[in-house]
């Protein structure tokens, strides 16, 4: 456990609220495993793994043994959601459009497919006044409907869903309850019993309280548990923050000050854990002063920053695809690798929204998280195991190894009006003369044994010809081909993240018949007809479920977030300080006219095969 989280330090032994001894806790980054054995495999895990009462694991060979290798990483196992386990899932911002639109379905498809803990509440938190029929007539319309067992799935999640009113401000909260305590005192002393709304929900069915109020509805779920004595249960407290970052430091000193404490009934396996949404900061200052505000809060094991394109199937994919086949490996460097590209591209524009996109731009929107995630998957070394801090060391390797952006090797463009659809600066919400990109390429390059010298090219536009995200890796030609020029036949790696993932290799091969001429073709795995029959979870379906089960794999690090702001700052200060002009460009175009010559200048040759979709043939 980080310092910074225990109550305090007692060399003598006393546990920290969450199931680590203060005196023997372990390095950042390890996770102490108590392995079962086979007399224990089978039991609740909270059996398997609550400490003996000295803090320290029990080394009874009935409840489980430390094997002593040379870190706790080596023995980590991911554990299966424990059925046992209480779990309160808290969302706050839960009257807006991601909590609506992403958190709560979510959470449906995992309740629906019992990957929810059977002893489960969801409360929604947020500043507008709803009561608890209010917020379920809400999410209703953004949850699956049709037969009558989908239904009643539904029916039955949102009985789970309740909502508190509160203000995410504790000192503001603070003011709150004063003012009301004293609009009740003298309601009282003027005899007017009825009509006043207070804590608990009286008056106009609203729930209020704060972080009080939540606080004591988490203990109360949590006590039902501990009701039969015996074992201390083992209980989760998950907060899904789906608020702009400014709100974060003063939620998160509300949750530290009053729901942080699980108290001294239940399991010390018991956890709590925070997943905070994107944008972390404007550049690498705000987000360092961003992340230091929380961190003198939480520590690193606590925070989940959630990037939802980490949980796509096909970026989950790309560490099995790579370190997984031998074929992949043998030519994964700058040996046989001629250039690298990955590409987003979205047909539409800002549509009302450009007031929100103008704060960000592109770079900051897509390019410095999203695909830069994608560049650490691609092109990091093999992690020693599979634990979540060894795959993001190798992250945070390559992108410390990635050199800043020169903003002289890139390209920023802004949409105009075209093909019938209006431009970015006729977006009224857009402010007046705005310079801020909706589209960028940049050039990147990394400086390390395996890839010094390959061109890494990340282009991301709105309002394009096309919906499209894919990364595409050019090779080599042949040193010295029999077959002539195959300079635009070279063999790519496609990998397409949507629409309809697929993964495809384009080839050389000889035309069918007599003479011995050539033609590109594909192995490809396309997963709409090679998985026709197998559900693809959502992207935040899937990292949810990560958070309850403590794998943070999948979530972005402190160190992780700092090299990749590190990479891109220079470029973001030169756009605002106006020393990049963007170039116009077609609604519905693909992107600025030098975007072709840019590209060329990347290595990149373009081939004579178009792959194309064999259930839609595009």
């Amino acid at each position: 456990m980080g310092s910074g989280l225990c109550r305090k330090l007692d060399l003598g032994g006393s546990k920290s609220p969450f199931g680590t001894s203060a005196a023997q806790s372990p390095r950042a980054g390890e996770v102490p495993v108590i392995l079962p054995t086979a007399e224990t495999a089978s039991a609740p895990e909270h059996v398997r793994s609550d400490p003996s009462p000295s803090g320290s694991p029990s080394m009874s060979p009935s409840r489980g043994s430390i094997r002593r290798t040379a870190s706790a990483r080596d023995e980590f196992i991911l554990a299966p959601v424990n059925e046992k386990i209480h779990t309160s899932i808290v969302v706050f911002g839960a009257s807006g459009d991601l909590a609506k639109k992403k958190t709560y379905p979510a959470l449906f498809a995992l309740y629906s497919k019992s990957f929810l803990p059977t002893h489960i509440q969801i409360i929604g938190y947020a500043r507008s006044p709803l009561t608890d029929q209010q917020l379920r007539d809400k999410l209703r319309q953004y949850l699956p409907k049709g037969t009558p067992e989908v239904e009643g799935q539904v029916t039955s999640f949102l009985q789970l869903c309740t909502y508190m009113s509160g203000s995410y401000d504790v000192d503001e909260q603070q003011q709150q309850q004063q003012q009301q305590q004293a609009e009740g005192a003298a309601g009282a002393g003027a005899g007017a019993g009825a009509g006043s709304s207070q804590e608990g929900g009286e008056g106009d069915g609203v729930q209020h309280g704060g972080y009080t109020g939540l606080n004591a509805r988490l203990a109360a779920f949590e006590a039902e548990a501990a009701a039969g004595g015996g074992i201390k249960p083992r209980v989760g407290r998950l907060f899904y923050l789906a608020l702009p970052p400014s709100t974060y430091p003063q939620v998160c000193a509300g949750l530290r000050r009053f729901c942080y404490d699980l108290g001294p009934s239940v399991s010390t396996s018991s956890w709590f854990r925070c997943i905070m949404e994107k944008p972390f900061g404007f550049d690498l200052d705000s987000s360092e002063e961003l992340a230091a505000k929380i961190g003198a809060l939480f520590s690193e094991e606590h925070i989940y920053r959630i990037d939802h394109y980490l949980g796509k199937e096909l970026v989950q994919n790309m560490l099995v695809m790579r370190f997984a086949n031998t074929i992949m490996s043998s030519w994964w460097n700058r040996h046989h690798v001629s250039n690298v590209q990955i590409s987003f591209k979205e047909p539409f524009g800002t549509e009302g929204r450009g007031g929100y996109f103008d704060q960000y731009g592109i770079v900051r929107d897509v390019i410095q998280n999203h695909l830069l995630q994608v560049l650490a998957l691609l092109m990091m070394e093999p992690p020693v195991s599979m634990h979540p801090d060894d795959v993001r060391d190798e992250k945070v390797k390559l992108l410390r190894s990635v050199r800043e952006v020169d903003p002289a090797d890139c390209v920023i463009g802004q949409y105009v009006a075209g093909n019938g659809y209006p431009g970015y600066l006729d977006d009224p919400t857009v402010p007046r003369g705005s310079k801020q990109a909706t589209y960028a390429a940049v050039r990147l390059h990394i400086h390390n044994e395996r890839w010094a010298g390959v061109p890494i090219m990340i282009k991301a536009g709105k309002a394009l010809n096309e919906r499209l995200v894919a990364v595409r890796m050019q090779l080599k030609t042949p040193a010295a081909s029999i077959f002539g020029n195959l300079e635009n036949m070279r063999n790519e790696l496609v990998i397409k993240f949507q629409p309809g993932e697929a993964i495809y290799i384009k080839l050389v091969v000889k035309t069918p018949g007599l003479d011995m001429n050539k033609e590109m073709s594909e192995l490809e795995l396309t997963y709409p007809e090679r998985y026709k029959h197998l559900h693809i979870p959502d992207a935040y379906e899937r990292l949810i479920l990560d958070c309850i089960r403590g794998d943070a794999q999948h979530f972005v690090r402190r160190d992780e977030l700092r090299a990749a702001w590190a990479i891109f700052t220079p470029l973001l200060h030169a756009i605002e300080r106006g020393e990049l002009q963007p170039e116009p460009y077609e609604y519905g175009s693909r992107g600025p006219a030098s975007i072709d010559e840019w590209t060329a200048k990347g290595k990149y040759i373009k081939t004579e095969y178009q792959w194309q979709d064999p259930k839609t043939k595009l």
